[in-house]
């Protein structure tokens, strides 16, 4: 291993941990869509889509799809960046085809670059994160850590994992005077895709039932499923949370149109109720990562407003649809 790391992440969850441990300093490249912290703006981009990503919900939806049965993932890496930029790290993922490059591509490119080295020339350390609850994440800021930083780093992770689980709790113990005094917890409905319609699974579950409320949709650790009007109706939830994967808070508006066209949207609670919302998915319930505690203070500041004071991500992170 180089005394030096330097780490490639081609993904922004990825990122994101690379900031939580003090490793920012060593990135030197990102995928086209890590965009926080703000410095890694200025880094080389290693991704691009396969795909026209301009478009309605359901045209994005359609061109992935088509994509997908001849390829492995909808992104392609830049093998010439690799080559440039000499990591020896790289942080991708092995979980969703849609999300990010996949581990096949990643390994294919490293594979090509190592074709035109020297035998004797150190191949860079591919580092696969997967998580689907919140437990995965912390075990991958701890992997992360390890792999760049050996023993020294679990010190680095433990700190951060302490940090983040303290802000958890500090949520579940504020919303949990509310959950008290109400008869039942919010039924809430997180929509990760407008058109075909799709529910949030995998950590969001986990994170709506910390926040206080019960989850329509979704089991913990499952990938997201798809859903129908009729089992939308059916749950007719109390509230609605709009998360479209990839989407700030503008886009996550204008794609709520479908939903609002459809001749049972008046039918829905929340709707009648006034409790819809938009979120910058893209920024938060997206990225499995540090910021996923975000994701829930989010969660807490909707679910429980009287309780969880001030709303600090009102206006930036959600808003009322």
């Amino acid at each position: 291993m180089r005394d030096v790391p330097r780490l490639v992440s081609l993904l922004p969850s990825a990122t994101e941990i690379l900031e939580v441990l003090g490793l920012s300093t060593y990135q030197v490249g990102r995928s086209h869509e890590c965009d926080h912290p703000a410095t890694v703006s200025a880094l080389p981009v290693c991704t691009a889509p396969k795909f026209d990503p301009v478009g309605t919900s359901a045209e994005i939806h359609d061109r992935v799809t088509q994509l997908l049965t001849s390829a492995l993932s909808v992104y392609q890496v830049s093998t010439d960046q690799l080559r440039e930029l000499q990591p020896s790290h790289i942080l991708t993922q092995a979980q969703c085809a849609v999300c990010a490059v996949s581990l096949a591509d990643v390994e294919a490119a490293v594979a090509a670059n190592a074709a035109e080295k020297s035998p004797d020339a150190p191949a860079p350390q591919v580092i696969s994160l997967q998580p689907n609850t919140l437990a995965e994440v912390w075990a991958d800021i701890r992997r992360v850590a390890q792999a760049v930083l050996g023993s020294a780093g679990i010190p680095k992770a433990d700190a951060a994992i302490a940090a983040l689980s303290q802000r958890v709790e500090v949520v579940v113990e504020r919303v949990g005077g509310a959950i008290a005094a109400q008869p039942h917890r919010p039924r809430v409905a997180c929509i990760e895709w407008p058109d075909p319609l799709m529910g949030a699974g995998n950590w969001i579950p986990e994170l709506v039932t910390l926040a206080g409320g019960h989850p329509c949709f979704g089991t913990i650790g499952q990938h997201s499923p798809w859903l129908s009007w009729s089992e939308l109706l059916a749950a007719d939830p109390d509230i609605i949370i709009l998360m479209p994967c990839g989407y700030d808070l503008p886009r996550t508006r204008t794609e709520a149109q479908p939903l609002i066209n459809h001749p049972q949207w008046p039918d829905l609670a929340a709707v009648r109720q006034g409790q819809v919302y938009v979120t910058d998915g893209n920024q938060y319930f997206n990225r499995p990562g540090p910021r996923l505690v975000d994701s829930l203070e989010i969660l807490a500041e909707i679910l429980h407003p009287e309780a969880v004071k001030p709303h600090r991500y009102r206006g930036n992170g959600w808003q009322p649809l």
